[in-house]
Protein backbone atom coordinates (compact mmCIF):
# COMPACT_ATOMS: atom_id res chain seq x y z
CA UNK A 1 0.00 0.00 0.00
CA UNK A 2 1.41 3.03 -0.93
CA UNK A 3 0.66 5.84 2.23
CA UNK A 4 0.37 9.88 1.48
CA UNK A 5 1.29 12.27 4.59
CA UNK A 6 1.49 15.74 4.16
CA UNK A 7 3.06 17.65 7.10
CA UNK A 8 6.11 16.65 8.51
CA UNK A 9 6.18 19.20 11.87
CA UNK A 10 6.39 18.34 15.27
CA UNK A 11 3.59 15.39 15.08
CA UNK A 12 3.88 14.56 11.93
CA UNK A 13 7.46 14.09 11.29
CA UNK A 14 7.19 11.45 14.47
CA UNK A 15 3.87 9.36 12.72
CA UNK A 16 5.27 9.12 9.14
CA UNK A 17 8.20 7.58 10.64
CA UNK A 18 6.78 4.86 12.28
CA UNK A 19 4.15 4.32 9.32
CA UNK A 20 7.23 3.90 7.18
CA UNK A 21 8.89 1.56 9.29
CA UNK A 22 6.20 -0.73 9.68
CA UNK A 23 6.84 -1.21 6.35
CA UNK A 24 4.66 1.35 4.01
CA UNK A 25 5.58 3.02 0.71
CA UNK A 26 5.48 6.83 1.92
CA UNK A 27 4.58 9.43 -0.90
CA UNK A 28 4.99 13.10 1.24
CA UNK A 29 4.96 16.77 1.42
CA UNK A 30 5.50 19.51 3.33
CA UNK A 31 5.54 23.40 2.80
CA UNK A 32 8.97 23.39 3.52
CA UNK A 33 10.98 20.76 1.35
CA UNK A 34 14.13 20.40 4.70
CA UNK A 35 11.11 19.07 7.00
CA UNK A 36 10.89 16.10 4.25
CA UNK A 37 15.16 15.13 4.14
CA UNK A 38 14.91 12.34 7.20
CA UNK A 39 11.95 10.48 5.97
CA UNK A 40 12.86 10.52 2.40
CA UNK A 41 16.49 9.40 3.53
CA UNK A 42 15.08 6.32 4.86
CA UNK A 43 12.83 5.58 1.65
CA UNK A 44 10.27 7.78 0.93
CA UNK A 45 9.33 10.27 -2.03
CA UNK A 46 8.66 13.38 -2.14
CA UNK A 47 5.97 14.94 -4.00
CA UNK A 48 5.80 18.94 -5.20
CA UNK A 49 1.73 19.13 -3.67
CA UNK A 50 -0.69 18.02 -2.10
CA UNK A 51 -2.68 16.66 -5.57
CA UNK A 52 0.37 14.87 -6.73
CA UNK A 53 0.36 13.08 -3.13
CA UNK A 54 -2.91 11.94 -3.42
CA UNK A 55 -2.42 11.23 -7.36
CA UNK A 56 0.05 8.81 -6.00
CA UNK A 57 -1.09 7.16 -3.18
CA UNK A 58 -4.37 4.73 -1.90
CA UNK A 59 -4.52 6.75 1.66
CA UNK A 60 -3.71 10.05 2.71
CA UNK A 61 -2.87 11.14 6.00
CA UNK A 62 -2.43 14.98 7.22
CA UNK A 63 -1.11 16.56 10.44
CA UNK A 64 -1.18 20.06 10.23
CA UNK A 65 -1.47 23.10 12.42
CA UNK A 66 -5.06 24.00 12.36
CA UNK A 67 -8.07 24.48 10.53
CA UNK A 68 -6.48 27.45 8.20
CA UNK A 69 -3.57 25.15 7.43
CA UNK A 70 -5.64 22.31 6.85
CA UNK A 71 -8.22 24.20 4.16
CA UNK A 72 -5.04 25.50 2.25
CA UNK A 73 -3.63 21.95 1.89
CA UNK A 74 -7.68 20.63 0.88
CA UNK A 75 -8.32 23.12 -1.80
CA UNK A 76 -7.36 24.74 -4.84
CA UNK A 77 -5.93 23.69 -8.19
CA UNK A 78 -3.04 22.07 -6.39
CA UNK A 79 -4.65 20.66 -3.54
CA UNK A 80 -5.64 17.29 -2.06
CA UNK A 81 -9.45 17.84 -3.23
CA UNK A 82 -7.84 18.27 -7.01
CA UNK A 83 -6.11 14.51 -6.66
CA UNK A 84 -8.20 12.58 -4.77
CA UNK A 85 -10.19 9.68 -6.45
CA UNK A 86 -13.40 8.13 -6.26
CA UNK A 87 -13.15 5.97 -2.87
CA UNK A 88 -9.76 7.18 -1.71
CA UNK A 89 -10.22 8.05 1.78
CA UNK A 90 -8.32 11.14 3.81
CA UNK A 91 -7.22 10.86 7.60
CA UNK A 92 -6.78 14.31 9.23
CA UNK A 93 -5.03 14.13 12.19
CA UNK A 94 -4.76 17.46 12.32
CA UNK A 95 -6.82 19.03 15.64
CA UNK A 96 -9.32 20.64 14.13
CA UNK A 97 -12.73 22.50 13.96
CA UNK A 98 -15.06 19.83 13.93
CA UNK A 99 -17.55 22.66 12.12
CA UNK A 100 -14.35 23.09 9.41
CA UNK A 101 -14.59 19.25 8.67
CA UNK A 102 -18.02 18.84 8.74
CA UNK A 103 -18.30 21.95 5.97
CA UNK A 104 -15.82 20.04 4.20
CA UNK A 105 -16.76 16.71 4.04
CA UNK A 106 -20.02 17.41 1.31
CA UNK A 107 -17.08 18.93 -0.93
CA UNK A 108 -14.67 15.36 -0.82
CA UNK A 109 -18.22 13.28 -1.13
CA UNK A 110 -19.23 14.64 -4.37
CA UNK A 111 -15.74 13.18 -6.04
CA UNK A 112 -16.26 9.90 -3.94
CA UNK A 113 -13.87 10.53 -1.67
CA UNK A 114 -14.26 9.86 1.88
CA UNK A 115 -13.40 12.72 4.49
CA UNK A 116 -12.60 11.38 8.31
CA UNK A 117 -11.30 13.66 11.15
CA UNK A 118 -8.13 11.45 13.15
CA UNK A 119 -7.24 13.45 15.88
CA UNK A 120 -4.22 12.57 17.82
CA UNK A 121 -3.17 12.73 21.39
CA UNK A 122 0.24 11.98 22.59
CA UNK A 123 2.30 14.73 21.96
CA UNK A 124 5.40 14.93 20.04
CA UNK A 125 6.95 12.06 22.34
CA UNK A 126 4.11 9.93 21.57
CA UNK A 127 4.20 10.42 17.77
CA UNK A 128 7.67 9.29 18.27
CA UNK A 129 7.12 6.21 20.46
CA UNK A 130 3.59 5.15 18.71
CA UNK A 131 2.09 5.53 22.43
CA UNK A 132 -0.40 7.53 21.06
CA UNK A 133 -4.63 8.03 21.07
CA UNK A 134 -5.52 8.25 17.47
CA UNK A 135 -9.27 8.91 17.27
CA UNK A 136 -11.23 8.69 14.33
CA UNK A 137 -14.62 9.64 13.05
CA UNK A 138 -16.60 9.21 9.81
CA UNK A 139 -17.35 6.21 7.73
CA UNK A 140 -16.83 3.38 9.57
CA UNK A 141 -16.00 0.41 7.15
CA UNK A 142 -13.17 2.87 5.87
CA UNK A 143 -11.54 2.62 9.41
CA UNK A 144 -11.89 -0.65 9.53
CA UNK A 145 -10.29 -1.16 5.94
CA UNK A 146 -7.41 1.19 6.99
CA UNK A 147 -6.96 0.41 10.93
CA UNK A 148 -3.49 -1.73 10.02
CA UNK A 149 -1.58 1.73 8.80
CA UNK A 150 -3.47 3.57 11.70
CA UNK A 151 -2.08 0.68 14.31
CA UNK A 152 1.60 1.53 13.21
CA UNK A 153 1.35 5.10 14.12
CA UNK A 154 -0.85 4.54 17.76
CA UNK A 155 -1.61 2.13 20.43
CA UNK A 156 -4.73 3.58 21.10
CA UNK A 157 -6.90 3.65 18.09
CA UNK A 158 -10.40 4.10 18.25
CA UNK A 159 -13.68 4.46 16.40
CA UNK A 160 -15.56 7.39 17.79
CA UNK A 161 -18.68 8.02 15.57
CA UNK A 162 -20.12 10.37 12.49
CA UNK A 163 -17.54 12.59 11.18
CA UNK A 164 -16.67 15.34 13.46
CA UNK A 165 -17.12 13.51 16.42
CA UNK A 166 -13.74 12.67 17.23
CA UNK A 167 -12.70 16.36 16.60
CA UNK A 168 -15.01 16.91 19.51
CA UNK A 169 -13.54 13.98 21.57
CA UNK A 170 -10.11 15.70 21.02
CA UNK A 171 -11.13 18.46 21.87
CA UNK A 172 -12.98 18.01 25.09
CA UNK A 173 -9.89 16.09 25.79
CA UNK A 174 -7.67 19.27 25.63
CA UNK A 175 -10.19 21.66 26.95
CA UNK A 176 -10.03 19.26 30.22
CA UNK A 177 -6.17 19.15 31.14
CA UNK A 178 -5.92 23.09 30.35
CA UNK A 179 -9.06 23.80 32.64
CA UNK A 180 -7.08 21.24 35.40
CA UNK A 181 -4.10 22.63 34.87
CA UNK A 182 -5.37 26.26 35.57
CA UNK A 183 -7.65 25.06 38.61
CA UNK A 184 -4.05 23.32 39.98
CA UNK A 185 -2.39 26.40 39.90
CA UNK A 186 -4.84 28.68 42.29
CA UNK A 187 -4.94 25.71 44.53
CA UNK A 188 -1.13 25.61 44.32
CA UNK A 189 -0.68 28.90 45.03
CA UNK A 190 -2.89 29.13 47.84
CA UNK A 191 -1.10 26.33 49.47
CA UNK A 192 2.05 27.22 49.25
CA UNK A 193 0.89 30.83 50.38
CA UNK A 194 -0.52 29.65 53.19
CA UNK A 195 2.77 28.03 54.19
CA UNK A 196 3.54 24.39 52.91
CA UNK A 197 6.83 23.86 50.91
CA UNK A 198 5.57 23.44 47.38
CA UNK A 199 7.70 19.98 46.85
CA UNK A 200 6.14 18.56 49.94
CA UNK A 201 2.81 19.85 49.15
CA UNK A 202 2.54 17.98 45.58
CA UNK A 203 4.40 14.68 46.97
CA UNK A 204 1.19 14.83 49.75
CA UNK A 205 -1.59 15.72 47.23
CA UNK A 206 -0.31 12.97 44.26
CA UNK A 207 -1.25 10.25 46.82
CA UNK A 208 -4.56 11.33 47.93
CA UNK A 209 -8.14 9.91 46.53
CA UNK A 210 -7.59 12.06 43.28
CA UNK A 211 -3.99 12.19 42.86
CA UNK A 212 -4.05 8.00 42.90
CA UNK A 213 -6.48 8.22 40.27
CA UNK A 214 -6.97 8.55 36.42
CA UNK A 215 -8.79 11.90 35.60
CA UNK A 216 -11.80 11.06 34.09
CA UNK A 217 -12.50 7.84 35.80
CA UNK A 218 -14.59 10.15 38.23
CA UNK A 219 -17.13 10.55 35.83
CA UNK A 220 -18.19 6.86 36.27
CA UNK A 221 -18.91 6.99 39.67
CA UNK A 222 -21.96 9.97 39.30
CA UNK A 223 -21.98 11.93 36.37
CA UNK A 224 -22.51 9.38 33.56
CA UNK A 225 -25.00 6.93 35.81
CA UNK A 226 -26.85 10.38 36.61
CA UNK A 227 -26.80 8.51 40.30
CA UNK A 228 -26.23 10.67 43.29
CA UNK A 229 -27.56 8.73 46.36
CA UNK A 230 -26.37 7.02 48.90
CA UNK A 231 -23.48 9.88 48.67
CA UNK A 232 -19.66 8.79 48.79
CA UNK A 233 -19.15 12.06 50.69
CA UNK A 234 -21.99 14.40 50.80
CA UNK A 235 -22.51 17.68 49.46
CA UNK A 236 -22.86 19.65 52.53
CA UNK A 237 -19.01 18.69 53.31
CA UNK A 238 -17.88 19.28 50.18
CA UNK A 239 -19.35 22.55 50.66
CA UNK A 240 -17.79 23.32 53.84
CA UNK A 241 -14.62 22.24 52.32
CA UNK A 242 -14.21 24.53 49.58
CA UNK A 243 -15.73 27.11 51.30
CA UNK A 244 -12.43 26.76 53.82
CA UNK A 245 -10.36 26.72 50.81
CA UNK A 246 -11.31 29.81 49.96
CA UNK A 247 -11.15 31.77 53.35
CA UNK A 248 -7.59 30.59 53.66
CA UNK A 249 -7.14 31.91 49.48
CA UNK A 250 -8.88 35.74 51.26
CA UNK A 251 -6.52 35.78 54.30
CA UNK A 252 -3.21 35.14 51.93
CA UNK A 253 -4.77 37.76 49.22
CA UNK A 254 -5.13 34.41 46.38
CA UNK A 255 -6.99 34.74 43.84
CA UNK A 256 -9.37 32.19 44.08
CA UNK A 257 -11.70 32.51 40.63
CA UNK A 258 -12.28 29.14 39.62
CA UNK A 259 -12.80 28.29 43.76
CA UNK A 260 -15.45 30.78 44.05
CA UNK A 261 -16.91 30.09 40.84
CA UNK A 262 -17.09 25.99 42.47
CA UNK A 263 -18.17 27.27 45.63
CA UNK A 264 -21.19 28.97 43.82
CA UNK A 265 -22.45 25.97 41.84
CA UNK A 266 -22.14 24.12 44.90
CA UNK A 267 -24.12 26.81 46.61
CA UNK A 268 -26.74 26.79 44.21
CA UNK A 269 -26.65 22.45 44.39
CA UNK A 270 -27.23 23.09 48.54
CA UNK A 271 -30.01 25.77 47.91
CA UNK A 272 -32.01 22.65 46.02
CA UNK A 273 -31.89 21.09 48.84
CA UNK A 274 -29.27 18.65 47.80
CA UNK A 275 -26.92 18.76 51.15
CA UNK A 276 -27.41 14.88 51.44
CA UNK A 277 -26.96 14.02 48.52
CA UNK A 278 -22.91 13.00 47.09
CA UNK A 279 -20.73 16.36 46.49
CA UNK A 280 -20.66 15.21 42.62
CA UNK A 281 -24.45 16.46 42.70
CA UNK A 282 -23.63 20.11 41.47
CA UNK A 283 -22.80 18.53 38.48
CA UNK A 284 -26.51 18.47 37.69
CA UNK A 285 -27.12 21.96 37.13
CA UNK A 286 -24.28 21.65 34.26
CA UNK A 287 -26.57 19.27 32.67
CA UNK A 288 -30.05 21.68 32.96
CA UNK A 289 -28.27 24.37 31.39
CA UNK A 290 -27.12 22.81 28.93
CA UNK A 291 -30.45 20.83 27.98
CA UNK A 292 -28.96 17.56 28.48
CA UNK A 293 -30.02 14.45 29.58
CA UNK A 294 -27.06 12.20 30.72
CA UNK A 295 -27.70 8.28 32.06
CA UNK A 296 -24.96 5.72 30.97
CA UNK A 297 -25.85 1.93 31.54
CA UNK A 298 -23.86 1.24 34.70
CA UNK A 299 -23.24 -2.28 32.92
CA UNK A 300 -21.98 -0.62 29.99
CA UNK A 301 -19.45 1.91 31.90
CA UNK A 302 -17.87 -1.30 34.10
CA UNK A 303 -17.05 -2.82 31.09
CA UNK A 304 -15.07 0.14 29.87
CA UNK A 305 -13.17 0.41 32.85
CA UNK A 306 -12.72 -3.29 33.04
CA UNK A 307 -11.07 -2.96 29.50
CA UNK A 308 -7.37 -4.07 30.01
CA UNK A 309 -6.58 -1.95 26.54
CA UNK A 310 -7.89 0.96 27.75
CA UNK A 311 -5.63 0.98 30.69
Amino acid sequence: MRVGFIGLGTMGSGISANMRKAGYEMVVHDARRQAAENICAAGATWAESPKAVAEATEVVFTSLPGPKEFEAVVKGDSGLLAGLTRGQPLFDLTTNSPTVIRGLEPLFAERGAVLLDSPVSGGPAGAQSGKMAIWVGGDEEVFKRYRPVLDSAGDQVAYIGPIGSASVAKLVHNLSGYMIQTALAEAFTMGVKAGVDPLTLWKAVRNGVTGRRRTFDGLADHFLPDVYDPPRFALKLAHKDVSLATQVGKEHGVPMRLANLTLEEMTEALARGWEGRDSRSSMILQKERSGLTIKCDPDDIAAILRDKSNA
